[in-house]
């Protein structure tokens, strides 16, 4: 789960992490006039005689698209927001279809002396947290890290120990903070890793973390990715969701517990256990078809989540093909039989239709199937499922 700009500065200001202030302006009524009141209240708390007009989407690259404006006076912020307000931005995070803007961060305009990136994130292959920093602020991560790797620096902290002092200070030094600096630098990082590991995040970025004119440590752009398994536990979190910032089909998804990622193929895959899932997609890949989607319907999926899974895969245009792939263990093949059949017959389905059965119930299932009166191709092993539905999706 993502969240804005606004609502991470808003839980970085929780843990003691400089952040500018700002105002949050909604689309609706008249945005310049709303923006202007948001600009003058800002002014008079802050002291600030410039603004910086910035969209709020789930994507990075917002400052190329358009989307990060700096506005000299209060009514020309006014102005700049209604210009960006409902505005597509493409950048390369969002695809070729862009994002809508619905909603825009007005802050106070910073005093930059320095521009410095800043990030956590969980490292499998040393099962620690890395916090890792880099003196080419305000470029993407993935930049730096393809033309000039040796700019980044990485710390691996210890789940027992926790952020230590020394971490600060060889993050610092790779930084070229002064003395003073590194001094408030322990605190800022060490901060930082307390939210991320009592905030249950996946990921954290400071994007540019900035040193301003007085020589302050502050972050001036803030991203994060949460752990969807421990929301449970931060149900103020789980209210921050903007659903309009994420695919139609990945919100209905979640309303039935499935695991759903959209791809750009046009090959629907519904099939139980996400190693299962992967094999499949791997194997479509292999004989020259694309996935649309990665759908883990779960061990105990029943007929009406089976019907809901078909439902979400059908909504995506792409779709020319769908092949189900189930492996009976908990799950028998004859339930999901009855649930493709539903599915099928209340949709009317028009799309080729693959099927590959095996485990309990198996002919039980496959009997279902036949017997269905409807155009279903079955399949005898994963291979002959793959080539069959990447078949019928060129067909």
């Amino acid at each position: 789960m993502n969240v804005h700009e606004y609502q991470a500065k808003q839980i970085l200001g929780k843990y003691g992490v400089r952040v500018s202030q700002g105002r949050l302006i909604e689309e609706g009524g008249d945005i310049a006039a709303k923006a202007k009141e948001a600009a003058s209240d800002l002014q008079k708390a802050t002291g600030t005689k410039m603004f910086v007009v910035k969209a709020q989407i789930h994507a990075g690259g917002r400052g190329k698209a358009g989307g990060v404006k700096l506005a000299k006076s209060v009514d020309e912020a006014g102005s700049l927001t209604k210009e960006i307000m409902g505005k597509v931005l493409v950048t390369p995070q969002t695809g070729a279809e862009g994002k809508k803007v619905h909603k825009i961060w007005i802050e106070q305009a910073s005093d930059i002396a320095r521009e410095l990136y800043l990030g956590i994130v969980i490292d499998r292959a040393v099962s620690k947290v890395v916090m890792m920093a880099s003196t080419e602020g305000g470029v993407e991560i993935e930049e730096v890290a393809h033309k000039h790797p040796e700019k980044i620096v990485k710390v691996a902290i210890d789940p027992i120990t926790g952020f230590m002092p020394f971490h600060a200070r060889k993050l610092s030094k790779a930084l070229g903070f002064t003395p003073e600096q590194t001094k408030e630098a322990v605190g800022f990082f060490g901060n930082l890793y307390k939210c991320f590991i009592e905030e249950d995040c996946s990921q954290v970025e400071i994007n540019p973390l900035i040193i301003t004119s007085q020589g302050n440590l502050a972050a001036l752009d803030a991203k994060f990715n949460f752990d969807e398994n421990a929301l449970f536990r931060h149900p103020k979190t789980v209210e921050m969701r903007d659903l309009l910032e994420e695919n139609a089909q990945d919100v209905e998804a979640s309303k039935y517990e499935l695991a759903y990622i959209a791809l750009d193929g046009n090959i629907g895959c519904l099939v139980n256990g996400a190693g299962l899932a992967m094999a499949t997609m791997d194997i479509i890949k292999l004989h020259g078809g694309e996935p649309a989607n990665f759908l883990d319907v779960g061990g105990g999926a029943n007929k009406e989540k089976v019907s809901n899974a078909f439902k979400i895969i059908l909504k995506d245009p792409k779709v020319k093909a769908i092949l189900v792939n189930i492996f009976g263990g908990i799950m028998k093949c004859d339930v999901i039989a009855e649930g493709v059949i539903a599915a099928a017959k209340e949709l009317s389905l028009k799309v080729p239709l693959v099927v590959r059965l095996e485990g309990t119930n198996v002919e039980k299932g496959k009997e279902i199937l036949a017997n269905s009166g409807l155009k279903i191709t079955p399949a005898d092993g994963l291979t002959d499922a793959a080539k069959k539905v990447v078949a019928a999706a060129k067909g």
